[in-house]
């Protein structure tokens, strides 16, 4: 048995949805969906809009691409990676979400692309 990991959950958030929030939060539900089971498995799951969203608020807020949200978005990301043990990399087209698997293999954490395939705590 490990210890409990923190796994940030990377996946679509913005991509594909031409800064439509229904559809962000359309994503925003996918990525969630993950959260769940990551837990059960023992591990803390992370999505990094569930931090950068709040910052974003408490700087005044900002539309997806004005430069307050590309000075939180990512940037919280990365930061969260720093305290995360591995990334679950869900499937679809994101530029975030494979600068994250980047980032994450250059520290040298491990990538699952399915929840089955992360171990038990």
């Amino acid at each position: 048995m490990s210890v409990p990991l923190m796994i940030l959950i990377a996946g679509p958030y913005r991509s594909g949805t031409g800064d439509d929030r229904q559809k962000m939060a359309a994503n925003l539900t996918v990525l969630e969906a993950a959260a769940w089971p990551i837990f059960q498995k023992g591990h803390v799951p992370m999505i990094g809009e569930w931090a950068a969203l709040p910052i974003l608020r408490g700087a005044g807020g900002g539309a997806p691409g004005s430069a307050s949200y590309d000075a939180v978005m990512h940037p919280t990301a990365h930061r969260l990676l720093a305290k995360c043990d591995g990334v679950l990399r869900l499937a679809g087209t994101s530029v975030g979400a494979d600068n994250d698997v980047r980032i994450a293999r250059e520290r040298g954490l491990p990538i699952w692309y399915a929840v089955e395939d992360i171990p038990s705590a």
